[in-house]
């Protein structure tokens, strides 16, 4: 697969107003972990100082935001594995967004199939974990959108299950130019949707997020199942639909 090639003056030219919110998904089980090992508020407050003392460094123009937002924007540490749009070692942060929370969380269910894809002994959880899903405001007039022309010629290069390298080169070029945001088709759904790619914290119009909601996720042998409790919705994700990506199609599901 051929991939294209763009000068900073044409990514630049190809610039382009978006707003909205992006959602987010992360483990619910931050506070827990510390209130298991500490006697009572105080000391998990104190815990809590100590373990952000010694995370990397969050950059001065991110420091207002809280920490769901600026989190992903650390330096000070290597990047351990690349992503789509950020290559391994010591790069500049991306919060990675969806424009739907159901997006966002069939996104993370992705990831953590990977893990048993590479456990297979390991077997399936008795019980859903739960999750938190959070949505940002962001706005910026210098953001790429990879689903419009010209570039949704080239849609099979940014959604490629695997290979992300064409994708870190357009992000790379991008910072140059001075864009803020990369839009871009999910490779994980069925339906058409949408991610953002956020490559700075300038572009979050609020310093907290502007929603949250509480999913549950269930793996089994026949796939995944999605579930919120407010708004109350759920959703199905057969073993097929992530079949598109390697690692998983050989994936023993009965375990």
């Amino acid at each position: 697969m051929s991939s294209p090639t763009w000068t900073r003056a044409a990514l630049s030219s190809e610039a382009r107003r978006v707003a909205g919110t992006a959602w987010r998904a992360v483990e619910a089980q931050h506070r827990v972990s510390t209130a298991k090992l500490t006697a009572n508020l105080a000391e998990q407050e104190r815990l809590e100082a100590l373990i952000e003392a010694a995370k990397p460094t969050i950059p001065p123009e991110c420091r207002h935001l809280h920490y769901l937002l600026s989190t992903p924007f650390r330096y000070g540490a290597p990047y351990p594995v690349g992503s789509r749009f950020r290559r391994a070692g010591m790069t500049a942060g991306v919060f990675y967004g969806s424009k739907l929370a159901v997006t966002a969380m069939t996104e993370i269910a992705f990831w953590r199939l990977l893990f048993f894809a590479e456990s297979p002994a390991t077997p399936w959880p008795k019980n859903p974990g739960e999750f938190t899903a959070f949505a940002v405001a962001f706005a910026t007039r210098r953001a790429l959108d990879l689903t419009r022309a010209p570039f949704a010629a080239h849609r099979a290069v940014w959604t490629h299950p695997t290979e992300y390298a064409p994708c870190q080169v357009l992000a790379e070029e991008a910072r140059a130019a001075g864009i803020e945001a990369i839009t871009y088709a999910s490779a994980r759904t069925a339906a058409p949707a949408l991610n953002h790619a956020l490559l700075t914290c300038r572009v979050f119009t609020k310093s907290e997020e502007v929603g949250r909601q509480t999913w549950r996720i269930h793996f089994g042998a026949t796939g995944v199942r999605l579930f919120c409790e407010m708004p109350r919705e759920s959703h199905d994700l057969p073993a097929a639909l992530f079949a598109a990506d390697p690692r998983i199609a050989k994936m023993r599901w009965a375990r």
